[in-house]
């Protein structure tokens, strides 16, 4: 329940200082933060730790 909290605080923030740019950002992050996270014991992180 705590991490929709945090979502909706980061969508208010966002919406109110009329940063929507961050958006994207905010996502690819996201995207490579579980990229990472689900690759890490799988016999596939090393090839995907060369990407980087």
């Amino acid at each position: 329940m705590a991490k929709i909290g945090v979502l909706k605080e980061l969508w208010d923030f966002v919406r109110h200082n009329k940063k929507f740019w961050m958006i994207p950002v905010i996502v690819i992050l996201v995207l490579l933060g579980l990229l990472i996270f689900l690759s890490a014991g799988s016999p596939v992180a090393p090839f995907i730790y060369t990407l980087f």
